[in-house]
């Protein structure tokens, strides 16, 4: 363990909580609402709307870590765009939009089964890896939009620009989609 590591962890309590902690519990909870409500409901829309609570709160989450530059990418890239792909998605491809029966595959148990290992799995890693470490939200920011901007920049540019295409390859295919459909009904 580092020297800095230990200072931290002898300077905080475990159970010694501030208002940035506080507010990050109560924006994670809403967010795991909004993430169970959007598997959980019937309605195609409504779970793209939803979507877009989940991913808000993250983007929330995001700042309250001080990483502003991701919390800004969250918010252009998944609720801005992956959202409204969804959405164009569902209205172009002529989805139901009420409640839709055939929505669910009957395989709820398992499914649930995989997500609570998954979910288990997830959290023992988490706290395994960052049981001693501490974010100093008084010292410099380390997600400032400068730093994380060079770093994602010098080094990710190819997944960027991956994702970029990916984007853009859901809305052409989305209009192919609802060019087919539009001609069927005509003839």
């Amino acid at each position: 363990m580092t020297g800095t590591a230990v200072l931290a962890a002898e300077a905080h309590g475990f159970l010694s909580t501030s208002g940035v902690e506080v507010a990050f519990l109560l924006v994670g909870l809403v967010t795991l609402g909004a993430a169970l409500v959007t598997v959980t409901t019937k309605q195609l829309v409504h779970a793209a709307l939803w979507l877009v609570v989940t991913l808000g709160g993250l983007a929330v989450e995001y700042l309250l870590l001080t990483a502003e530059f991701i919390a800004w990418v969250q918010v252009l890239i998944y609720v801005g765009s992956v959202v409204v792909l969804l959405l164009f998605g569902l209205m172009l491809t002529k989805a139901p939009i009420g409640r839709s029966p055939d929505a669910d595959s009957g395989n709820r148990y398992p499914a649930l089964a995989v997500a609570l290992a998954a979910a288990a799995a997830l959290v023992w890693v988490v706290v395994d890896a960052f049981r001693t470490t501490w974010i100093h939200l008084e010292g410099p920011a380390q997600g400032s939009t400068a730093v994380t901007g060079e770093f994602l920049f010098r080094h990710w540019v190819l997944p960027f620009e991956a994702l970029s295409v990916l984007l853009l390859a859901a809305l052409v295919g989305a209009i192919v989609l609802s060019r087919k459909n539009g001609k069927e009904d005509k003839s």
